[in-house]
C-alpha cells in the first residue's frame, strides 16, 4: 500500500496535490520525496536560460526613468531661479541670517572679516554688513553708506570754514641772567684784600656802596707824586717860564690820569687833594646795584691788576631762553608776546617780551635760540628755573600785525620792555629808542588774515599724501587729497582740495576708507590713485579774492584797461569783431601797468600777460578771437581779484559758461543782463553767476558754489 493509499484525504478530487499553507501565510506545493530525490538525480539541460531577462529589462528601464526625471527637476529648479521665479535664500545653520547669491557681508570695524551670510562678526559681534555699499552704482571715487551702517559705525561730520587762526608755538626753556646788567668788580691794582664788606654770595647791594679795601704801595707812590706835582705847580711864581709852567700842568694832569687809571673815583681824587696825607688804601665801590653771584677772593689774599674779585647781577630783568625750530622761529619777530610760567610759580601766569632771535641755526640740535626779556622787579624769578612759554602766531600773516600794546609806541632796540609814547633814549643802554613800526607793528587795527580749517581728526595721513573723504550728498563720501598747511592742536588748515562750506568726515572715517578698500577704489592705502583724478571742468577760482584799491594814476589806468575789456566783451557777445580802438586802449593801458615800479610782481606779471594777449586779437576772425578772449578773460579775472583803482563805483560780476571747449569758459561784465561772448547770439544768455568781485576788500560771504541765473 502506498502512502497515498494510507492517507486518502491528501488526494482532492481532481486528482492533483493538495496546497498546504504555511506560518507564513505563503503557500508551497508540496512533494513527494521520491520525486524530489528523482529531480536531483536528472541531469541539466544547457538549452535552457538560467535567469529571467525581462525581469532585468523592466528593472532597468525603472532606473532610467528615475533618473531622467531627477535630472529633468533640478534643471527647472535652476532655470526658476535664474528667471526669480523663486528665491536662492536659505536659512542659515543657526538660523541668524540668509545667504544671498554673489553677496559678501563683512564687519564695519574688522573688514578682513568676510563671508557670504548675514550674522554677526566673530571678533567683535557687531552686525554685518554689505561688503559694498554702493548698490551697484560705478562711482570710482566715492562710496555710499546707509543710515543704519552710519549710525553702527557713529560717522559724524563737520563743516569747512574759513577763519582767522593762531597757531600756538609750545615750549620749555630756562631763565638766565640778563648779561647785559652784569659787572665783574676787579682790583685795578697789585695789592691785598684788606677788608670785604660784601663777603657772601646772594648779598644784595646798591649803586655806590663800598664792597672791598685793597691795601697797595703802587697806589701810595702815585699819590705821593700826584700831591707832589700839584704842589709844585701852586708854588711857581710869576717868573717862571710859560713852557716850564706848562710842562708842570701835564705832569699835574698826568698824575692825576694815573690815580683814574688805578681805580680812584672823582670824589676820591678830590679827597686826595684835601687830604694832608697820601692813603696806601683804596676803596671800591659797586658800579651797579644788583645781587653778588660770585665772590671770587678771601680778605687776607694778595690779587693782581685785571683779577676779578665779585659778579654782580641786576636781577630787575631777567632773560628766558628757547629753543624753536626753525620753521617756528621763523614767525617770530622782536617785541612779540610772549607767555609764560615758571616752574616754582605754577599759579602764575608771566609775560615777557621777544628781546632776540639767534640769525644762526645751531648746526647740533638745529634749533634757533629765542631769547625773551621778563621784568623781575620782586626778585622771584631765579635763574636756572624752567619754565613754559607759549607764543602765539596768527597763520597767514605777511604784512603788519597789531598789538595794541606797541601801536604808535617807541621801543628800546636792546630792551623791549622799555616803551614810551615818545621819542628818547633807552635808560639803561641810552640807546636811542625807534618807533614800533620799524618792526612790523601797525599804528591801527588790522583785519584778521583768514583760513580754511577742518577738524585734526577729519585728515588721514599716509606717508607724503593726506585725504579726507567729504559728504557730497547724503550717505555719498567721495575721498579728497588734500594740501595741508599747518597742523594745529584740534584743527588743520587746508591750502588746497575743498571748499569752505563742505562737509568732511571727523569720525568713523576709517570705516568710510576700509569700504573703499573692499570696493577696490581709490583709500588711504593707495591714495595715489585719487590724486591721478581728472578734476573736472567748472568755473575758473582764483588762489585768493582780496581787491586793494590803488590810489593815483595806477587806479586810473587799472579801471581804464577794465573799460576797454569790457568793450571788447560786448562786442563779441553782440556778434561783432573788436574794434581796434578798444584792443589798442587795452593793451596801452596794461603795458603802462607792467612798466610801473610801484605795483606788486603779481599785477605786473598780469599785466605783461595781457599785453602779450591782446595782440593777438590784433587781424583776426570772430571765431578765433572768442578763442582767444578765453586766455584774456583768465588774467582780467586775476586782476580784479588783486586790485582795483580806489575810484571804482561798482563791483564785477564773475560769469561762467560750461558750453565753451576745453573745460568751459570764464568772462567779467560790470552789470547785468548775462551776455556770452563765446556764443553771441545763439546762446546768448548761457551761463551763470560764479561771484560778485568787491571793490575793496575780502569776498562777502566767501561764496564758493556758482549761483545759477
Amino acid at each position: 500500500m502506498t502512502p497515498a493509499d494510507q492517507n486518502p484525504q491528501r488526494k482532492s478530487s481532481t486528482g492533483t496535490e493538495p496546497q498546504v499553507t504555511t506560518a507564513a501565510g505563503h503557500q508551497s506545493e508540496t512533494r513527494d520525496p521520491a520525486e524530489s530525490s528523482a529531480a536531483l538525480k536528472r541531469p541539466i539541460d544547457p538549452t535552457q536560460p538560467r535567469f529571467d531577462l525581462r525581469f532585468f529589462v523592466r528593472t532597468g528601464l525603472q532606473m532610467l526613468g528615475l533618473f531622467l526625471a531627477l535630472v529633468g527637476a533640478i534643471a527647472t529648479l535652476g532655470a526658476a531661479q535664474r528667471l526669480g521665479w523663486i528665491g536662492g535664500t536659505a536659512a542659515g545653520p543657526s538660523g541668524a541670517g540668509t545667504e544671498t547669491a554673489g553677496q559678501v557681508y563683512t564687519c564695519p570695524m574688522h573688514p578682513w572679516i568676510r563671508q557670504p551670510s548675514e550674522g554677526r562678526c566673530p571678533i567683535c559681534a557687531m552686525e554685518l554688513v554689505p561688503a559694498t555699499s554702493d548698490s551697484g552704482e560705478l562711482d570710482e571715487f566715492a562710496v555710499t553708506i546707509s543710515p543704519a551702517a552710519r549710525r553702527l559705525a557713529n560717522i559724524q561730520t563737520a563743516e569747512a570754514s574759513r577763519r582767522p587762526v593762531w597757531r600756538t608755538v609750545e615750549t620749555v626753556g630756562s631763565l638766565a641772567i640778563d648779561e647785559s646788567r652784569m659787572a665783574t668788580i676787579a682790583a685795578y691794582i697789585d695789592g691785598r684784600i684788606e677788608r670785604l664788606f660784601a663777603d657772601y654770595t646772594g648779598v644784595e647791594v646798591s649803586e655806590g656802596d663800598h664792597l672791598a679795601v685793597i691795601y697797595s704801595p703802587q697806589l701810595y707812590e702815585a699819590q705821593v707824586d700826584y700831591r707832589q706835582s700839584r704842589k709844585t705847580l701852586e708854588e711857581m711864581g710869576p717868573g717862571i717860564q710859560d713852557f716850564v709852567r706848562e710842562n708842570q700842568q701835564r705832569m699835574v694832569e698826568n698824575s692825576q690820569q694815573m690815580l683814574t687809571e688805578l681805580g680812584l673815583t672823582d670824589t676820591q681824587i678830590a679827597e686826595v687833594e684835601k687830604s694832608s696825607e697820601p692813603k696806601s688804601r683804596l676803596t671800591i665801590y659797586a658800579p651797579i646795584g644788583g645781587t653778588v653771584t660770585e665772590k671770587l677772593t678771601v680778605e687776607g689774599e694778595y690779587v693782581s691788576a685785571g683779577q676779578p674779585i665779585y659778579r654782580i647781577a641786576n636781577l630787575t630783568t631777567i632773560w628766558l631762553m628757547l629753543e624753536l625750530y626753525p620753521e617756528d622761529a621763523a614767525q617770530i619777530r622782536y617785541g612779540q608776546r610772549v607767555e609764560a610760567e615758571v616752574q616754582s610759580l605754577p599759579s602764575e601766569l608771566l609775560h615777557g617780551r621777544v628781546a632776540f632771535v639767534d640769525p644762526v641755526v645751531d648746526p647740533k640740535t638745529r634749533t634757533v635760540g629765542v631769547r625773551v626779556e621778563l621784568l623781575n622787579g620782586d626778585r622771584r624769578l631765579r635763574p636756572g628755573d624752567y619754565a613754559s612759554a607759549r607764543i602765539r602766531i596768527p597763520i597767514g600773516v605777511d604784512g603788519d600785525v597789531y598789538d595794541g600794546e606797541l601801536a604808535g609806541k617807541w621801543i628800546s632796540p636792546m630792551h623791549p620792555q622799555i616803551m614810551s609814547s615818545e621819542p628818547g633814549d633807552c635808560p639803561i643802554c641810552g640807546m636811542a629808542l625807534v618807533p614800533t613800526s620799524r618792526y612790523g607793528y601797525s599804528d591801527k587795527p588790522v583785519k584778521r588774515p583768514v583760513a580754511l580749517v577742518v577738524p585734526r581728526d577729519a585728515v588721514l595721513m599716509a606717508g607724503h599724501n593726506s585725504v579726507v573723504y567729504v559728504e557730497t550728498e547724503p550717505g555719498r563720501f567721495e575721498i579728497r587729497p588734500v594740501v595741508l598747511g599747518p597742523i594745529l592742536r584740534d584743527s588743520a588748515v587746508v591750502l588746497h582740495g575743498i571748499k569752505a562750506g563742505e562737509q568732511v568726515a571727523t569720525s568713523g572715517n576709517f570705516l568710510i576708507d576700509s569700504q573703499m578698500q573692499l570696493a577696490g577704489k581709490p583709500s588711504l592705502i593707495d591714495p595715489v590713485r585719487a590724486l591721478e583724478r581728472p578734476e573736472k571742468p567748472g568755473p575758473y577760482a582764483p588762489d585768493h579774492i582780496h581787491v586793494e584799491p590803488l590810489a593815483g594814476d595806477a587806479g586810473r589806468q587799472l579801471e581804464m584797461l577794465y573799460r576797454s575789456y569790457f568793450k571788447v566783451q560786448g562786442s563779441l557777445a553782440s556778434d561783432k569783431q573788436p574794434a581796434d580802438n578798444d584792443i589798442r586802449g587795452l593793451a596801452d593801458a596794461a603795458a603802462w601797468l607792467a612798466a610801473t615800479d610801484t605795483l606788486t610782481p603779481n599785477i605786473v606779471q598780469l599785466a605783461e600777460a595781457l599785453v602779450e594777449q591782446s595782440a593777438e586779437l590784433t587781424g583776426t576772425d570772430l571765431e578765433a578771437a572768442r578763442e582767444r578772449f578765453k586766455p584774456i578773460s583768465r588774467s582780467i579775472l586775476e586782476l580784479a581779484a588783486t586790485a582795483r583803482g580806489d575810484a571804482a563805483d561798482k563791483p564785477f560780476l564773475h560769469f561762467y559758461c560750461p558750453m565753451v571747449k576745453e573745460g568751459g569758459g570764464d568772462w567779467l561784465q560790470s552789470d547785468d543782463p548775462l551776455a556770452n561772448p563765446y556764443f553771441g547770439s545763439k546762446m546768448l544768455r548761457c551761463g551763470e553767476l560764479v561771484h560778485e568781485l568787491p571793490k575793496s576788500g575780502h569776498l562777502e560771504g566767501d561764496r564758493e558754489e556758482p549761483v545759477r541765473r
